[in-house]
């Protein structure tokens, strides 16, 4: 949240490996979001989307959000942020208790969430969102919304996400550091969904693929609810690197040729197009042809995409994605990389943008945005629920005066 004279504003924090974004979103009478400010900074103190140097990251967020100020014209002083990484895991849970009053209140659909998140998990990793799929009443399934329904016994399936409880102190430090609260962490292939995916993708069944600097993030959607998510550690940075490395080329300036120049699809280039590529040192720079460089981008692209279908064929939801493919992140806008992927998964795909947004919409109308724009909107959605039915948004660790209170309504209930 930020200090403002009028209306409500939130603030988004997309810390990525290649770049830290930080948004300033103002939530209209109407419901809708304009965006005020924009603030955006090379990342540098991450890899694979997890903190590895701590002051980098810190001055990285401080400039970012300080851009972001300074168009705002506001002072933030809180930020919904996205995580993502290798650390991540993700699993599908279940719970079941006896509807007290024969009639589902908000207390039974808390027990039975609580219920269902009460599996085994590994000492390092803490539960960052509960998401519920759907409820059973008795022997009735497909419930979404199961509050004031009559019945003996409620059933909650619900996905659960993990993450390292490291990554998170980390990326929570360094937001402190800048004088920042967080309102919340969330998982950023689900902060994604938010902003690229319609409800009749997700009804239809869908995979949002977030390909960002460090990281690919996959969400799988089936019937309006969330079903797998999955992260590889591979994304941009790669194939900046095989740039640098194919045309001896230093890093920076294999970036800005990617951005630029390069396609993942070699038979999309004319091979009397040409580049010029700088040298390494005081050596003169070359000419290159563009079909060149896209024979080393594709096998990059190509080796990522098959890793993204055996995620999707690991899943067992491949055949249940009627809607396809939504490629998002800023890697996901070179030049034919929607026909490759064609190819590839045999599937519709389509490239997503942010929409549902104001302000500065023809800026953030852009694959880089979806994680920045859908953190705001996650934020939009948790503010107008107030207090949520299940607690599918806050996935924070259990404190102990929240267990305290459950138990003396428990305790209440039942004695």
């Amino acid at each position: 949240m930020t200090d403002s004279g009028n209306g409500k504003m939130v603030v988004g924090l997309d810390i990525g490996t290649s770049k830290v974004v930080a948004l300033v979103g103002e939530i209209t009478e109407r419901g809708t979001i304009e965006v005020v400010g924009i603030g955006s900074h090379p990342s540098r103190g991450l890899r694979k989307g997890v903190v590895v140097n701590i002051e980098s990251t810190v001055q990285s967020i401080q400039r970012a959000v300080e851009e972001a100020e300074l168009m705002a014209g506001c002072q933030i002083d809180s930020v919904y942020v996205g995580i993502a990484g290798n650390h991540i895991r993700s699993l599908n849970s279940h719970g079941i208790v006896a509807i007290r009053e024969r009639e589902v209140s908000t207390a039974d659909m808390e027990r039975v969430i609580d219920a269902a998140q009460a599996v085994a998990i590994p000492a390092d990793q803490k539960i960052l969102h509960i998401l519920p799929q759907e409820y059973v009443i008795d022997t009735q399934e497909g419930v979404k919304e199961p509050l004031g329904m009559s019945g003996v016994r409620l059933e909650s399936k619900v996905h659960l996400v993990t993450c390292a409880v490291n990554a998170v102190q980390n990326i929570e430090k360094c937001i402190r550091r800048c004088n920042l609260n967080v309102d919340d962490v969330i998982l950023e292939q689900l902060a994604s969904s938010y902003s690229v995916l319609t409800d009749d993708e997700k009804e239809l069944g869908v995979c949002i693929v977030d390909i960002g600097g460090g990281t690919t993030d996959i969400a799988i959607f089936t019937e309006g609810a969330i079903r797998h998510t999955a992260v590889i550690p591979i994304a941009g940075d790669q194939v900046t690197n095989d740039i640098a490395m194919a045309l001896r080329t230093p890093y920076q300036h294999a970036e800005d040729i990617k951005i630029k120049y390069a396609c993942a699809l070699a038979e999309m280039t004319n091979a009397d197009e040409t580049i010029k590529v700088p040298s390494v040192g005081d050596r003169a720079p070359r000419d290159l042809s563009r079909q060149a460089l896209a024979e080393v981008v594709e096998p990059r692209y190509d080796e990522l995409l098959t890793l993204i279908q055996a995620e999707l064929r690991r899943s067992g939801f491949e055949e249940l994605v009627a809607a396809g493919i939504v490629l998002t992140g800023g890697t996901s806008k070179m030049e034919g990389v929607i026909e490759l992927a064609e190819s590839i998964f045999h599937m519709p795909v389509r490239l997503g943008v942010p929409h549902d947004i104001e302000g500065l919409s023809d800026v953030v109308r852009n694959p880089i945005y979806a994680t920045s724009v859908g953190l705001l909107q996650y934020a939009q959605q948790n503010m107008e629920e107030g207090v949520p039915s299940a607690p599918s948004s806050q996935g924070r660790p259990q404190k102990q005066e929240s267990f305290m209170s459950r138990l003396k309504q428990w305790v209440q209930g039942n004695f």
